[in-house]
């Protein structure tokens, strides 16, 4: 069974509708922890592989059919972002040889079709000048279109780990699943899982502009730079997410480097107070504190000193109330 399938099966109750009389199971987020909920699990499992077969019938019985592009429409933040390099590449590609595979979408009143997976494809054509796409058509229930645009997005070797993650938790606010379920279903490691929705602990801000170009962060340094938030750094790593978006030269290393670095000790003024050419005493900033050091041979007048500084601190606050 592949991943789509594995998944897929695990959620295919997702959007079906309840008997009359019969309540819908509450979604558990939670991660199996007993047999009992193993074998719950696995009955949901092979309850839902009829209903995979039964689309992948429909798909084999019915040829692609061209569709004319006026009758796609295209459901927002469904589409991958390719970047302007990728998607000149699938232009390109489109331009000199047939769709390979064809597109998949559902079918609408008024002769219109809603795409599932393809978009990317619909917007070269689109470019191209041509006017229709081979499709194909399935019936396809509400709560199943985010799963079959899902497993179109996770199969593309060319999708970013930020894309993964918006996938990934879209999949689980959908669905109810657990990242452990998550990460067994789609056959990938829990640490792999874990580093993807590391993303989820960036500034918003960052994530907002990671948006433009999600293929500037991977989840190794995302990981990095989560953890830098949760240490306070939040300003720091939404300043290096938008320099990585806006400079192609700025590595992901040097991000990392950019928000873990230390501020600079700032180093403290002095005044050195002379008597003749004699060094009487050294006076210095730092942080807002004052400090008066005396050198050996007046060393012995520091208390006296001191007492006069806090004179003339009182009698200047004095006079400034006075005034």
């Amino acid at each position: 069974m592949g991943i789509g399938d594995r998944l897929l099966a695990k959620t295919a109750n997702i959007g079906s509708k309840p008997t009359e009389g019969t309540q819908a199971r509450p979604v558990s987020t939670e991660p199996r922890t007993s047999p009992g909920r193993l074998m719950d699990a696995q009955h949901r499992i092979n309850t839902a592989q009829a209903r995979i077969k039964e689309l992948e019938s429909q798909l084999e019985e019915r040829a692609a059919l061209e569709v004319p592009l006026d009758a796609l429409v295209e459901v927002s933040g469904r589409r991958r972002k390719l970047t302007a390099e990728q998607f000149q590449e699938l232009k390109s590609n489109l331009a000199q040889h047939a769709l390979a595979t064809p597109i998949l979408v559902r079918a609408l009143p008024d002769a219109r079709y809603e795409i599932v997976a393809g978009h990317n494809r619909v917007a070269a054509y689109r470019e191209l000048g041509r006017s229709t796409i081979r499709a194909n058509v399935a019936s396809i229930e509400e709560g199943e279109i985010e799963f079959a645009a899902f497993f179109s997005n996770l199969l593309s070797p060319s999708l970013t780990d930020f894309e993964k993650y918006w996938n990934f938790k879209r999949l689980q606010e959908l669905s109810g699943l657990s990242r452990t379920e998550i990460s067994e279903s789609a056959g990938l490691s829990k640490s792999h899982v874990t580093r993807i929705f590391s993303f989820d602990a960036l500034p918003e801000a960052a994530k907002a502009a990671l948006a433009e170009k999600p293929e500037r962060l991977g989840s190794n340094a995302a990981q990095k730079l989560a953890a830098l938030t949760e240490a306070g750094k939040a300003e720091k790593v939404v300043e290096a997410v938008r320099r990585l978006v806006e400079d192609e030269n700025f590595t992901q290393d040097k991000a990392v480097a950019l928000v873990a670095e230390k501020p600079r000790a700032v180093t403290p003024s002095a005044t050195v107070v002379r008597a003749g050419r004699r060094k009487v005493c050294e006076v210095s900033t730092r942080n807002g504190v004052v400090g008066v050091r005396f050198f050996e041979k007046d060393a012995g007048d520091a208390e006296q000193w001191g007492q006069r500084i806090a004179d003339f601190i009182n009698k200047t606050l004095s006079e400034s109330e006075q005034d």
